[in-house]
């Protein structure tokens, strides 16, 4: 490192050997450091940033990822990741998103349009992101290269409307502002349920996928629904700017070390909600997070009477990079996941609340700082340390000076069980028999499904969380009802899609099912072969719709196109998208 001087640095290592090279990387200060490596366990990320809190003002180092498919300048020809180069263009549009796929996706768009990119990042899907949207937003506002901007978004976390806030106050303060479009996927999740990216889910206080749509739309951002859209609308607002509508930018000079931009912290306490309880992988049965708050002294009582309720919880405050105290004020139990009762309290995670804080604490809760108050907040703390929990939430009473915990919602980071091995005995309290043997089953081979209840008929296999949750989102908007979420990983093979067509397939209420790939790691040729494999094996019995984009594309349309007979096979995702919603909607279901 010190003979070489690296302008950057990408790291490619497994999830338990990433958050080392990370470390290495900044204190080498190396100023670019791209983590493409998924399932780093959440713990080891809040005592890197914790550890090295010159990340949090990005002065030295600054951090793109972790799971994230990384970082690709189109004029300067520079890529550090592995997105797919034949859908990339040098041109004008800047792009970033939590999601690779879809980032895929708009870059394919855009290049369609003539309007290519400038640069395009990739935030990443984990809980923890070294560089957010505000990040990218202050680069692309200042990139000489940059004419419009696309932001994709999802599910989890509030740097969307970080984001939002942001757009605002640019907007006010430039005379003619860089047309932005965006997109926000996870609209019609499953309530309580992570969505294939490690970050994919509501923790405390985070908003769902509609409040920001709304907040974006609030302040002039034109939304789509479905990221092939994004090269019609920047062509659009860009004509309506007076911006150029075509062409490549002529130098890529302004892209050095571009992203060496300063962070800033939000202020430390904030309002927030709490949405339905989230079930991940390592979600703990009540009896069982009771049994864990008993072991430390903490009373229970599943009794609580008539008496007052207060929320307390430890959580993650992504934004801050930090765990989090979340506490409501005493009100009544139906309002205790309100908005306006809630506050949030960032807090480091090597020291935990100074007296200060703890003093804040207690009066939030409408109680006196005391002995015993400080024993459940530290004990949970200790608690969510020690086990890698990433949500502890309870609801407690006041009895006798003292206080009973009456309800415990406990969920624990599955990667540092997954990754490491670490916390096994939480891993072993498991209940798996509460659980869908569907779900289970898919689960080995690293497919994420996850069962829709309701109506819905149109089994969906998509590659990439990001893309299968805009896939469930466009058809509804379709007409459509999704059956499923189905991500198969990014390790998928051919005997993985033939797995996956096996869960779907095990669904009665199929009718169709809609094959939607955009190939980065995943190669299209490879997911050909496991529909055939699929027809082969399967016996196959119902329609089936195929969208083959991105590496390989080609050669993956030539392999499908032997069944024919079978099924459709569409470029686009427009075209298939009807069909489906037809199908929803009971119009078409034919062999097609």
């Amino acid at each position: 490192m010190e003979k070489l001087k690296p302008d950057a640095t990408g790291i490619y290592v497994a999830a338990h050997q990433a958050p080392g090279a990370i470390e290495e990387a900044i204190e080498a200060e190396v100023p670019l450091i791209v983590a493409v490596a998924e399932h780093i366990p959440i713990h080891d990320m809040l005592r890197l940033y914790q550890i090295h809190s010159i990340l949090k003002t990005q002065w030295k180092s600054r951090l793109v990822g972790a799971n994230a498919p990384g970082i690709i300048s189109a004029i300067g020809k520079c890529r550090i990741g592995f997105q797919p180069l034949p859908c990339f263009m040098p041109g004008r549009i800047g792009i970033v998103a939590k999601s690779g796929t879809l980032s895929y996706e708009a870059v394919a768009s855009t290049t369609r349009a003539g309007l290519g990119q400038s640069l395009c990042i990739g935030m990443g899907g984990d809980v923890l992101a070294g560089t957010n949207f505000v990040d990218a937003l202050k680069v692309f506002e200042n990139d000489n290269d940059t004419e419009g901007i696309v932001l994709i978004g999802e599910i989890g976390g509030e740097a969307e409307f970080e984001a939002a806030g942001w757009i605002m106050d640019y907007k006010k303060r430039s005379p003619n502002p860089k047309p932005i479009a965006a997109l926000i996927g996870g609209v019609h999740a499953a309530p309580g349920r992570i969505m294939g990216h490690a970050g994919a889910f509501t923790l405390p206080g985070e908003p769902d996928a509609l409040r920001k749509i709304r907040f974006f739309e609030h302040v002039g951002v034109t939304m789509v629904n479905h990221p092939a859209k994004f090269g019609d609308a920047m062509k659009q607002l860009l004509g309506q700017s007076g911006r150029a509508t075509t062409g490549a930018a002529t130098t890529g000079a302004s892209q050095r070390r571009s992203m060496h931009t300063i962070r800033r912290i939000r202020p430390t306490t904030t309002s927030t909600r709490i949405p339905t309880q989230q079930k991940r992988s390592i979600y703990l049965h009540q009896d069982d997070s009771f049994d864990l708050l008993r072991e430390r002294g903490i009373k229970v009582s599943e009794d609580p009477g008539n008496r007052r309720r207060r929320l307390l919880a430890i959580g993650i405050d992504r934004e801050n990079l930090s765990p989090c105290v979340i506490t409501s004020a005493p009100v009544n139990p139906s309002h205790l996941h309100l908005q306006p009762y809630l506050r949030k309290f960032p807090f480091d995670y090597r020291t935990g609340p100074d007296s200060s804080q703890l003093s804040a604490i207690a009066s939030r809760l409408g109680l006196k700082s005391s002995t015993s108050l400080n024993f459940l907040i530290d004990s949970l703390i200790s608690l969510y340390n020690s086990k890698e929990a990433f949500l502890l939430e309870t609801t407690f009473i006041e009895e006798d000076d003292t206080f009973k915990v009456v309800t415990a919602n406990f969920g624990f980071d599955d990667a540092a069980f997954r990754s490491t091995g670490r916390q096994s005995e939480i891993h072993a309290l498991r209940r798996t028999s509460f659980e869908d043997p569907h779900e289970l089953e898919a689960e080995k081979d690293g497919i994420v499904y996850i069962k829709f209840r309701g109506p819905g008929n149109i089994g969906t296999l998509v590659n990439g969380a990001g893309l299968a949750m805009n896939t469930v989102d466009a058809l509804a908007d379709a007409g459509g009802q999704a059956a499923n979420f189905l991500d198969t990983g990014g390790k998928a093979t051919s005997e993985t899609v033939k797995k996956s067509f096996q869960v779907i397939l095990a669904d009665k209420r199929v009718k169709v099912i809609f094959v939607n790939i955009f190939g980065g790691l995943t190669l299209g040729d490879m997911i050909a072969r496991g529909v055939l494999l699929a027809f082969e094996e399967l016996e196959m019995r119902i329609p089936v719709v195929v969208r083959i984009r991105g590496t390989n594309e080609k050669e993956g349309q030539r392999i499908v196109s032997y069944l024919l007979f079978y099924l459709r096979v569409f470029p686009f995702f427009d075209a298939g998208g009807e069909i489906l919603g037809d199908c929803g909607k009971w119009i078409a279901v034919t062999c097609i």
